[in-house]
Formats: C-alpha cells, sequence, structure tokens
C-alpha cells in the first residue's frame, strides 16, 4: 500500500482516487473549496461525478499541510493555468522522496513549457511523471476499462507507476517520450474545441473527420518542433487515442465548450456555462500559437482557433478561411 496525496478534488481528481482506492492505496485530496470537501467527506459524492460513491478510504482536506505529510506520491490535477501557483504554494511541504506526477493536461501561457518542465523548475529533487491518454472521469469512475500512458525521464519512476495505476479495468502503458506524451494530452483539446464549434455551426461527419484527421498532423508537426522523442507518441494514446474521444464525447468539456461558441456564445459565456468546469483548450490556444510561430510550424488550425478565442473572428469566416486556402499535397 502507497500513501497518495491528490491535489485536486475535481472530477478527473476524484476519478484517479477511486483507482487507486480499489488498489489498496491510501488517497488524500485536497480541494480548494469547503464545499467540495463536506460533499466527498459527508455526503461520499462529488459534485462533477453524480453516479460515483467515494469510499471510506478516500479522505478530503482543505490544507494542504495535512494531504501531503507523510505521502510517497502527490498527484497534481488542478486546473493547468494555476499549477505553477498551486506547486509554489505547496514547495516547502514538499520532500525529494515523493514522486510528483502530472494528471493535468496543458501548456503554460507565457512560457509555452509543458508543465514536467515547470516542475522540475520548482522540484529540481523530485522524480517527475506524467499520467495521459482517453480517459475521461466519468468512466473512470465508473470502472469502465480504459488505457492511459505514463511518461517519465526516469525509467524506474515509470515502472513504480505503471504497478500503482494499472488494475483490472485501468490498463497503464509506459512511453519514455514525456513531452510528446503532454503535448498530445494538451494540444487535442484545442482541435476539440474547433470539432465542437462546426457541431455548433451544424456541420456534420465529414467535417469533423477532416479536423480530427488535419488537427493530428498539425500536433505532430509542432511535437516534433518542440522536441518530442517519437513521431509514434502522436498516433498513440495520448495523440490520436486521446483526441478522439475528446473530439467525440459528450462528456468532453472541450467539445461542449466549442458546441455554445459554434452557437453563438461568446468565448467567455461558453466557459461559464460549463458549470465550475475548465475547458483546457482555450489556454493551450494561447501557447500554441506562440510555440507555432516560434518554431514556424505551419498548423493553420491552431492559428483559426487562436484568431476565433483571442481576437473573436467568426467561426464561419474561419472555416471559410481554412476551406479557400491556396491547393497543397496531403503530405
Amino acid at each position: 500500500m502507497k500513501r497518495i496525496a491528490i491535489i485536486g478534488s475535481g472530477s478527473w481528481g476524484v476519478a484517479l482516487a477511486l483507482i487507486l482506492n480499489r488498489n489498496g492505496h491510501s488517497v488524500k485530496i485536497w480541494s480548494f473549496t469547503e464545499e467540495e470537501k463536506n460533499i466527498i467527506n459527508n455526503e461520499k459524492k462529488c459534485k462533477f461525478l453524480p453516479q460515483a460513491t467515494i469510499p471510506d478510504g478516500i479522505v478530503c482536506y482543505n490544507s494542504y499541510e495535512e494531504v501531503i505529510k507523510d505521502t510517497d506520491v502527490i498527484i497534481v490535477v488542478t486546473p493547468s493555468q494555476v499549477i505553477r501557483n498551486t506547486m509554489n504554494d505547496i514547495k516547502e511541504l514538499v520532500t525529494a522522496d515523493q514522486t510528483i506526477v502530472i494528471a493535468s493536461k496543458g501548456i503554460e501561457a507565457g512560457t509555452q513549457k509543458v508543465y514536467s518542465r515547470v516542475l522540475e523548475e520548482i522540484f529540481p529533487n523530485n522524480k517527475i511523471a506524467v499520467l495521459s491518454g482517453p480517459s475521461h472521469a466519468e468512466e473512470v469512475a465508473q470502472f469502465i476499462p480504459t488505457c492511459v500512458v505514463v511518461s517519465s525521464k526516469d525509467e524506474d519512476t515509470s515502472y513504480f507507476l505503471q504497478d500503482l495505476f494499472m488494475n483490472d479495468i485501468f490498463r497503464v502503458y509506459i512511453n519514455n517520450d514525456i513531452v510528446g506524451v503532454e503535448l498530445g494530452g494538451a494540444l487535442k483539446n484545442i482541435i476539440a474545441l474547433a470539432c465542437g464549434i462546426c457541431i455548433g455551426l451544424g456541420y456534420k461527419d465529414n467535417t469533423q473527420a477532416a479536423l480530427i484527421t488535419r488537427g493530428l498532423l498539425e500536433i505532430s508537426r509542432l511535437g516534433k518542433a518542440y522536441g518530442a522523442i517519437h513521431h509514434d507518441t502522436f498516433y498513440g494514446l495520448t495523440g490520436f487515442g486521446d483526441l478522439f474521444v475528446t473530439c467525440a464525447s459528450e462528456n468532453s468539456r472541450n467539445r461542449r465548450c466549442g458546441i455554445l461558441i459554434g452557437q453563438g456564445h461568446s468565448v467567455k459565456e461558453a466557459q461559464e456555462m460549463l458549470d465550475g468546469m475548465v475547458a483546457e483548450g482555450i489556454t493551450a490556444s494561447d501557447a500554441a500559437y506562440e510555440i507555432i510561430h516560434k518554431y514556424d510550424v505551419y498548423a493553420p488550425i491552431i492559428e483559426e482557433m487562436y484568431k476565433i478565442i483571442h481576437e473573436d473572428k467568426d467561426p464561419k469566416k474561419a472555416v471559410s478561411d481554412l476551406m479557400s486556402r491556396s491547393k497543397k499535397l496531403e503530405f
């Protein structure tokens, strides 16, 4: 049995807590709000996962110290835009023997860094890893078979985490391409927003298939320029797998947010209509836009998504501009 701290009481944090509890580990969750703590501890529920029941082995606190002390692994599941601030808040509580796992998906706006690199700055003496893949919390919490990927620069850490998480319904693969694994998980959210927008505009399967296929090509181009090790990473679970499920599923926050934008809501209105959940593709679009210009990567879908989100471009005009570009070879 290992002792686990989960920083973040949203749907994904609670779903991972349920998996780890199923494996016999002791789990403590940190929540930002007193309300969520009380729902988890007293009602044995999660406000974001109404079908889930929280077992007695999972306890929630509002104190970082209570959650982090005497634990072996710290799993970070906060919204990506607050990861750096949150990690700075807990820095003095973390000891060098604790493994830190990023389970949030995103790229830091401003620095354009994947979050493993952010954590390496803040915790230079700790083992850092990433957990990613096509894994909607709603299904994981119901113990529906799911496959994910863990990645770390330290091989022993990857095998340790594979053993920690893996069970009969949660299969864990290892991929040593930590940058590629993170980028796949972050960039697919932008394409899922685009798919949602097209649904909101009334476009059908042909348009979504084109976006998924060409979006995957843009993700792999950007990943190669940024420093991903393996081209195949983007055609595995954290690339195509996560892209497919996020673009196609009704559980996808990014898809849902995109649908609202396509239906005519502003980006701000669409985010507010997610009932407290976060569409990470909004933040990722900013960082991705900076990366494609820094490394001179041709990524027209990502470019148009940036303009829709940050420059209020009309989504129909963005689709028209994408379709009327100059003639190209497919590859």
